[in-house]
């Protein structure tokens, strides 16, 4: 059973940012080379899904771990409120369109995981409701691992509530960072017990894996995703398609 609290939200204390500069970069290398040769190979696809809560850092983490991948194999996926036409449908249905065929990489910043937090949090459904979509949540995931050899990679980007209010007070402080501030953010975080009991709901019901992404210091959380990914990627002995004679 996975507890939030218990586990460190900042890099481990033997470790400094000078350390890892050098095995990053090499990571994120490997990490673009890799997604090149699935792309083109076609055999495989990469679904990677981050959730966390506002300035946890999910859009650095695209852009400093992802950014060696090729375009042209790359789709990210950012979830807001459904629109009418989405409401109008099951909560898989806007995201069911976006699971990558295969060869291709999509980044998931928030998901399907959404709909069993921020409704919960507010009490727009009840847990006979999240637990069943839950239930659905592990068959979708079970289905497109199985039946599209998606490879799934969840981060939960575990950032510590100090570390959060920095980052939303930086969003009001920086010229640069004014565009991602929203008021609504201030009053989420008033509700932080209760997003961190759905978060482990989440995390400890569902069959395929989380990692837990420590995000305090953000050099580390690209260290930590990039490894993981690449660590997997290494195993599938992916291979550049060859010249065809004629």
């Amino acid at each position: 059973m996975i507890k939030l609290s218990s586990i460190s939200t900042e890099a481990p204390k033997h470790l400094e940012k000078k350390d890892l500069k050098d095995e990053t970069a090499q990571l994120v290398e490997r990490l673009g080379e890799l997604q090149n040769i699935m792309y083109a190979e076609g055999k495989y696809s990469m679904l990677i899904i981050l959730q966390g809560m506002d300035g946890s850092g999910k859009d650095g983490a695209v852009r400093n771990v992802f950014h060696k991948c090729t375009i042209a194999g790359l789709d990210l996926v950012s979830y807001k409120k459904p629109t009418e036409e989405e409401f109008a449908h099951d909560f898989l249905w806007r995201v069911h369109k976006w699971v990558p065929q295969k060869g291709m990489t999509t980044i998931f910043n928030r998901s399907h995981y959404e709909d069993i937090l921020v409704q919960r949090v507010h009490g727009w459904i009840n847990m006979d409701r999240v637990e069943k979509r839950m239930a659905a949540i592990n068959a979708f995931e079970d289905l497109i691992q199985f039946d599209n050899n998606t490879l799934i990679f969840k981060f939960y980007m575990h950032i510590s509530f100090e570390e959060q209010g920095i980052q939303l007070q930086q969003r009001m402080d920086d010229p640069t960072k004014f565009w991602k501030h929203n008021d609504a953010d201030w009053e989420e975080r008033k509700l932080w017990d209760k997003y961190m009991d759905a978060y482990e709901f989440a995390i400890n019901k569902s069959t395929v894996p989380w990692h837990i992404c420590p995000v305090d210091n953000r050099w580390y959380r690209d260290y930590f995703m990039a490894k993981i990914i690449v660590n997997a990627l290494e195993k599938l002995e992916m291979k550049l398609p060859l010249l065809e004679k004629k």
